[in-house]
This record gives structure tokens, C-alpha cells and sequence, in this order.
């Protein structure tokens, strides 16, 4: 895993510009994905990117995201059960 998303992928998602320069979205900023037939995220803010993925694949990225953000943390016994 590359050092940006060991930082920033806990609270974050990456997405890809037009240019194909890659950055990091906050999931909790986006308020709408559109499809014109590009795809725009507007932030809460008001900002808008567009970027290559699709609306589908921002949810899934959004949905992995929360399903990390949301997983129970193992406890000291899981984690010696594992190393054991």
C-alpha cells in the first residue's frame, strides 16, 4: 500500500481527474455525483470535479470505505489468536 493511502485512505477516497492526476476526497464532502455524461462531484462546499470514474464505482469506493470505517477493531485476544 502506497505511504499517501496508508496516511490519507483511512478518512478518504481516490479519485482520478480528467488529466489523469490522482487525489484524495473526502467521502463525508461529496454531496452529489452527476453524470453529464461526465462525472461531477460536487462537494459540500460547492466545488465541483470531474473526474473518470463512474458514479457506480465512486459508491462502491464510498460503501468500502464506511465498511472499514465501520468494522469492529479486533481485540488483543483476536490479534494473538492470529500470531499464534
Amino acid at each position: 500500500m502506497p505511504v499517501q493511502e496508508e496516511i490519507y485512505g483511512a478518512c478518504m477516497i481516490r479519485v482520478t481527474r480528467l488529466d489523469a492526476s490522482e487525489l484524495m476526497v473526502s467521502s463525508d464532502m461529496i454531496e452529489f455525483i452527476e453524470s453529464t455524461p461526465d462525472t461531477i462531484l460536487t462537494l459540500t462546499d460547492g466545488k465541483k470535479i470531474i473526474v473518470r470514474e463512474n458514479p457506480d464505482e465512486i459508491l462502491d469506493r464510498i460503501i468500502i470505505f464506511r465498511r472499514r470505517v465501520m468494522a469492529p477493531m479486533p481485540s488483543d485476544s483476536d490479534s494473538m489468536e492470529m500470531e499464534g
